[in-house]
Formats: C-alpha cells, sequence, structure tokens
C-alpha cells in the first residue's frame, strides 16, 4: 500500500514541477512579446551616396555627407520666398519646425520680426544656391566638424539672392555656420531624426573668386 502511495506522491510532485514549467514558459513568452510589441519597426539608415566602394558602419551612425545635405536642404527650404516673404518667410518655419530645434525656432521668429519691422519682407522673393567649387565634395572635411556622435557643425557657402518684383535688390556670397544635431524623436514628423540648431557663429560675407584668367594669344 505504501508504495502506491509513494508513486501517487511521486505523480503529484511531476505534476507540479510541469505546471511551474508552463507557468514560466508562459511569463517568458509574455516578456518576449512584450519586446516584440516595443521595438522599432523601421530604422533610419544612412547610405554614403557614393557606393562606389562597399560601406560598413553602424546603423546608428550618420556620416558626414548626409549631415551636409540635411543642412543645406533644409536651410534652403527656409530661405525659399517664391512670391512674398512676409508670407513665405513666415509659413516655411512653420512647415519646417519638425527639422528645427526648439531654441531655432524661437531665435527664427524673432529674425521673421525683425525683418519685418525693417521692411525687409515685403515683396520680397528670396533664393539661396550652393557657390560652385564651395560643395561637399570640394573640401570634405572643411565643410563637417564633428563635434560628438550627436553634434556636427556644417560650413555652407552660398549666394543668397533677393528680389522686389522684377528688380533684384541683392546678391550676397555668404558662409553660414550651421549647427546640426541629432533628434530623433518624431519619425513620422522627421524622418531623418536630424535637426537644424541654427548658427555656431555670426555669418560672413565672403568674395567672389576670380575668374580664371584668359590665355595670352600666340604671337605668330
Amino acid at each position: 500500500m505504501s508504495r502506491f502511495k509513494n508513486e501517487v506522491t511521486h505523480l503529484q510532485a511531476h505534476i507540479r514541477t510541469l505546471r511551474l514549467g508552463a507557468g514560466a514558459l508562459f511569463v517568458l513568452a509574455l516578456v518576449l512579446g512584450v519586446g516584440w510589441w516595443n521595438a522599432p519597426r523601421d530604422l533610419t539608415i544612412h547610405v554614403p551616396p557614393d557606393l562606389r566602394s562597399g560601406s560598413v558602419r553602424k546603423w546608428w551612425d550618420v556620416p558626414p555627407e548626409s549631415i551636409y545635405a540635411f543642412a543645406f536642404y533644409i536651410f534652403q527650404q527656409l530661405n525659399r520666398w517664391p512670391t512674398n516673404g512676409e508670407e513665405d518667410y513666415a509659413r516655411n518655419i512653420h512647415a519646417l519646425s519638425a527639422y528645427l530645434t526648439p531654441g531655432c525656432q524661437h531665435f527664427l521668429r524673432l529674425d521673421y520680426e525683425q525683418r519685418q519691422r525693417t521692411g525687409e519682407l515685403r515683396q520680397r522673393v528670396r533664393g539661396i544656391y550652393e557657390i560652385p567649387g564651395r560643395g561637399f565634395g570640394d573640401d570634405p572635411t572643411r565643410r563637417v566638424r564633428v563635434v560628438s556622435d550627436r553634434d556636427w557643425v556644417v560650413t555652407l557657402d552660398v549666394s543668397a539672392d533677393e528680389y522686389y518684383g522684377t528688380e533684384q535688390v541683392k546678391r550676397a556670397l555668404v558662409r553660414y555656420p550651421l549647427k546640426v544635431v541629432r533628434l530623433d524623436i518624431d519619425p513620422e514628423r522627421n524622418p531623418f531624426g536630424l535637426a537644424l540648431d541654427c548658427y555656431d557663429g555670426t555669418p560672413q560675407r565672403i568674395a567672389a573668386e576670380p575668374p580664371p584668367a584668359s590665355p595670352a594669344p600666340e604671337t605668330p
């Protein structure tokens, strides 16, 4: 009789062990399910534009080419006033707010108010473009300075043209030192995960390079 009682006790202990194991597996599956649910569904991979050679990099690393392209694109769109600067500039600040830090937005709004008071926006048409020969490919190390893995300084040499009606009122060659920071907080509105933090210093006028001299005519 005791043999059967021992067998029943053994089976009950085994069943209890199986129940504990099943419970542990359920908890583990639940934890894995929560981790899978919270995992990012999209990752932004920055691929250098020149793919003639292979590139191996960490997925969170942002190459200087991407930093420069982002800074120039956003800054160019910010300074594109196709019809009337008084309306276009304010609209650009609002439309590009996801690509600007809060401090930069505040600075640009103050700049807008200052320009509006001095009459620099009404009926102004403005656009900027990269000065030929002064782009990223001509001097990459000078164009993008790595401050940290979250901060960069981009140097843009651009020509800023402004028109009042059909008359050109300004053409300035300017060097802009722009701060770029990592701001990966709203991938729906900002898939780049980067933001402009306005200027790293005071923009400076630069002199135009003289055109190349024409070769002297050959004497007969």
